[in-house]
Formats: structure tokens, sequence, C-alpha cells
């Protein structure tokens, strides 16, 4: 049981990642309706040809969003659906729009993810000191509250510092390799001119001499937050069949939560995404040397190489000799985020999460210009929520 491959990805759309965003603000429900037009206009599709959608929590609705979203888009849906995963919400909002269309549900969905400033607002709520702990939660009840912030195991920088600390521990850690994985990807980037870092090439040295932020990680090593925001568009076969570009099969997924906190975690070595993957895979039939390129989450390097690893790609604690043994470009044996992925083209809020299968989607379609990776056919999405706490994979497969 599960995807059959009936529903595809069939339009996209993306805005430019910005550090220091000069344009014109706009809220989230003018973002939706913008980006959600420029997605139908490249699959070729009408808006009434739209029955469901996507989504994540909105600043103008942070309760009722989808019926927020549909009213302001003119949209009458019979399916809806908030995905709250951090950053593998949209990785997990592809693959339900794709189980709702493969029942019958629907026939199209949009899955979105607005990122760019929003006006002004001349009523500004009370800032709220614990914004800076990111994804701890400091509310009255919630356990980190107890027992991870008085301790300062707060935010995303110590969690994951923490995750590559214990794997050095275990199998040791050889910084050239994290390192390469950063360098690799800002060259990808340089064919990417959406990306923050577009035209800022750098070398396994520039990283390694970086600022340290959280022992091991350097700031190279870590996401870029930026402006930006990002669309999808699932339709089933009888419309995929009359759109403008390849379709993009959906053909397995896979979805993990273990902890909130590292402080939980059995072992915090070995990342939910190993099950995740190994769903996606089981469900299409796929296997790890089928794939053509690995579009993976990565909010740190630390993350892309357990990716690599729990995937199925190598066995592990070998990792770091992959990565060492392969090229991680667009023109290199094993491809890994050919747009520079978020540590190079940046962190659009949940819009980072969007990017990498928007990469898949371009390669597959055979669009991705300037950094195309010959004969793309198949491809693993992975997505990251919290401190390696939520993880969500695909499989996408061209006709």
């Amino acid at each position: 049981m599960g995807l059959t491959g009936a529903a595809a990805i069939v339009g996209a759309a993306d805005y430019k990642n910005e550090r220091k965003y000069t344009g014109t603000r706009k809220f989230f429900l003018e973002q939706w309706a913008e980006l959600t037009h420029q997605a139908l206009a490249q699959a070729g599709l009408a808006k009434s040809d739209i029955d469901g959608l996507c989504c994540n929590s909105i600043p103008e609705s942070p309760s009722f969003a989808p019926s927020t979203i549909a009213e302001y888009l003119g949209l009458q849906v019979n399916f809806a659906e908030t995905v709250d995963l951090g950053g593998a919400s949209p990785v997990g909002m592809i693959w339900r729009a794709a189980a709702a269309i493969e029942m019958g549900l629907c026939q199209a969905v949009v899955c979105g993810a607005p990122a760019l400033p929003m006006p002004h607002n001349p009523n500004p709520r009370p800032f709220d000191p614990t914004r800076s702990f990111g994804s701890t939660s400091a509310n009255w009840g919630a356990p980190q509250a107890e027992f991870d912030v008085p301790y300062g195991n707060v935010a995303q920088n110590a969690g994951y510092a923490l995750i590559a600390q214990r794997y050095a521990a275990t199998f040791g850690y050889d910084e050239r390799a994290l390192a390469r994985i950063a360098a690799d990807q800002r060259t990808n980037a340089q064919g990417n001119d959406k990306a923050v870092f577009c035209g800022q090439p750098i070398t396994i040295d520039d990283v390694l001499e970086s600022r340290m932020i959280a022992d091991p990680l350097h700031i190279l090593e870590i996401v870029m937050p930026c402006s930006g925001g990002s669309v999808v568009i699932l339709a089933n076969k009888e419309l995929a069949a009359r759109c403008r570009n390849r379709p993009v099969h959906v053909t397995g997924c896979g979805e993990r939560l273990t902890t909130r906190s590292t402080t939980y975690a059995e072992d915090m070595t070995v990342t939910p995404v190993g099950p995740a993957a190994a769903s996606a895979f089981a469900m299409s039939g796929k296997k790890p040397s089928d794939i053509d390129v690995l579009e993976a989450y990565d909010c740190y390097t630390i993350t892309v190489m357990l990716t690599i690893e729990d995937s199925g790609f190598c066995n592990k604690g070998e990792g770091c000799a992959f990565i060492n043994d392969n090229d991680l470009t667009f023109k290199g044996s094993f491809p890994v985020n050919t747009h520079g992925g978020q540590l190079s083209a940046g962190q659009a809020g949940l819009a980072g999460g969007m990017s990498q299968p928007v990469e898949a989607v371009r390669q597959i379609m055979g669009i991705a210009d300037g950094r195309q990776v010959p004969d793309c056919n198949t491809a693993l999405v992975t997505g990251t929520g919290g401190i390696m706490s939520e993880q969500s994979a695909i499989i996408l497969e061209g006709a």
C-alpha cells in the first residue's frame, strides 16, 4: 500500500532569495496569490483547476489558515491541510497532497510557503524575548522550559553542535569532509541566480577559517536566513497530461517524528530520516543507487552528512569517507543540493524547506539552467524540522 505515482508536480514558482530585502513588502496572502499565479502559468493550468491546498500558519490568521487563503485566492477546495512540521512541512505537504489526489478527494493541490517581509504593523505586539530560542519552547508546561532552557540548551545551533560532537565521539569527525559539503553546494549556487550567494564561491579552507559559532560548526556550515517564498502545484494524471512541462510524479514517501529536544534522543547519531527514506524507497520500488540527485534539507552540514548515511547511501560512520570519495556538485558523481541548498541559496523561513523539492522538480523537468544534472529522472528529497526532530522524505520521478 502507498502512493502509486498517479499524482505529479506540474508547476513551481519561487521568489529570488535576498539577505537584505529592498522590494515591496507584501502580506502572506498577497504572496500566496502571486506565487500561485506564477506556478499556474508555468504549468498551463487555470485557477479553477485548483481544488486543494496545503499550508502552514500565516501571520494574518494563525488559525483557520486554509480557509483564509482559499477565500483570498477565490478557491473552493475539497481538501485542505495545515502542516506543522517545521522545515519538514513542505515535503510533508507534498506527499499529503499526492495522497489526497490519489484518493480522489481533489484533482489539483497548491502547496505554499511564502516568506517575504510583511508590511510594517502600526500597532505591533510587544516583543517576545523567547523568539531567540528558535525551535525551543519556553512556554509554561513544556519539558524544554524546565529541563533545557535553564541550562542553556536553546535554539538550533546548540542542538546541532551537540549532534556533531556526539558523532565525533562515536565515529570520528573529518572537518574537511563536512566543510566540503558547504563548498560544493556553494559551487552549485553559482548556477542559480536566485541564490543569496550566487557570485561568491568558497573553498574548503574558507569554511574552516570562518568564525566558529558552536564547536565544531563554523558560520559557513550554518544556514543563512533570508527573504523569499515558493509554491508547487500537484495534479492528477488527466490534468498533468496537458501541462506544459514534464510531470514529476510522487512515487514514494515517508515520515518519522521522534523527540522535540536532543535531551531526550536515544542516540543523537541516528536520525528519523532513516525510517522516512526507507519507507519512501520501499513504496517507490527504488533504492539509493537509483537516485540521480539528492536534495537534502541542509540547515547545517552535519544534517546533510547524517542524511546521506541514514538514507542508505553509505554505512553508518562512513559518511565523511563517502563525501571525500564523491563530487557533490551538479557535475559530480553524487549531486547534492544542486541549487546551492539552504546553506548557499538561503533559508527563506518555511520556504527554505520548499527549495529542495522545487529544485528536484526543475532538475527532473530539465529546466535547471546553469546547473542541470544530465539525464536526471529520479530524486530523493528530504525535510527536517527542529533539532532532527521530525523528518520527511519523498521520491520524485519523471514520466
